[in-house]
């Protein structure tokens, strides 16, 4: 039987609301952006095609994509892209999928970074490198260095920086944290580490199951990676540079007391779209 547009899209809902209950929102939603991707089309195209045919090429692989889906795979990792700021970035496997949490972020930093002069930046644990092509598509006078341990990342992060236009601007470099910028001083360092505690229940759960574990756990309370960021900022922050850098909405205390047994100055924490502790930030001395 050929099906419409819309009826395929109603059909997958179910199947999918079937599998997490009472998010029928949410599943409505990912049924209509895995249709898009396989028709080429953006989601305003279903409402006005709601009553064109499938064709079954189109319909069996749509039908494949709602099968992973429903297995738990992020709809992200399905279609290849995560909207993120102002642009789409490519995701894979390898990477963390940007989330709207880490738009805070970004936004704190610009609220900190002057629009008039030339800047360094640095986005440590860059992933897509949604930090690091956020900041230099809003500071044009900016250089960002983004760095990523895993290579995989790495690549995807110089794709998205090419297929923007920023590659010439944002440097991608491979290795852990500080150790690719030896000697380097910036007028900011923004991260998005892994903070997650290594025997968190949630890690077995949902999309995370299906995201690299090297960007989500640091250690038995979540903090080993920002330990370590927060000890050697310092070293590559000019006079007056500041630290931000996202973590879970339970640790901003103990996120602070890292920034000011660190030495840094005007430490707070931002709050996330939900109103949870999710940002902390400090000043290196002048």
């Amino acid at each position: 039987m050929v099906l419409s547009v819309g009826v395929a899209v109603r059909e997958a809902a179910a199947t999918l609301v079937s599998a997490a209950p009472n998010d029928a929102a949410e599943a409505r939603a990912d049924a209509e952006i895995l249709l898009a991707h396989v028709l080429g089309k953006d989601r305003t195209w279903l409402f006005t095609h709601a009553g064109d045919p499938l064709d079954a090429a189109a319909a069996a692989c749509f039908d494949a994509l709602v099968a992973r889906r429903r297995a738990g795979e992020p709809v992200a990792y399905l279609v290849g892209q995560r909207g993120f700021w102002r642009f789409d970035l490519e995701v894979t496997p390898d990477t963390l999928i940007p989330r709207a949490d880490t738009e805070c972020l970004v936004e704190q930093a610009l609220a900190r970074l002057p629009n008039d002069r030339p800047l360094r930046l640095l986005d440590l644990g860059t992933g897509t490198g949604a930090i690091a092509l956020a900041l230099a598509t809003e500071r044009p006078r900016a250089n960002v260095v983004a760095v990523d341990l895993s290579p995989g990342a790495a690549t995807v992060a110089r794709r998205n920086a090419d297929r923007l236009g920023l590659a010439a601007r944002v440097e991608v470099r491979e290795g852990a944290w500080f150790a690719p910028v030896a000697g380097e001083r910036f007028d900011l360092i923004a991260s998005n580490p892994p903070y997650i505690e290594a025997d968190d229940p949630h890690l077995a759960e949902g999309d995370l199951r299906f995201e690299p574990r090297s960007a989500l756990a640091s250690g038995a309370d979540g903090l080993d990676d920002l330990r370590l960021i927060v000890r050697d900022a310092p070293a590559h922050l000019r006079p007056g540079g500041w630290l931000l850098v996202e973590h879970g909405w339970q640790q901003g205390a103990a996120v602070r007391a890292l920034f000011d047994a660190g030495g840094f100055i005007e430490i707070g924490t931002e709050r996330d779209l939900e109103g949870r502790d999710r940002i902390t930030l400090g000043r290196h001395p002048a």
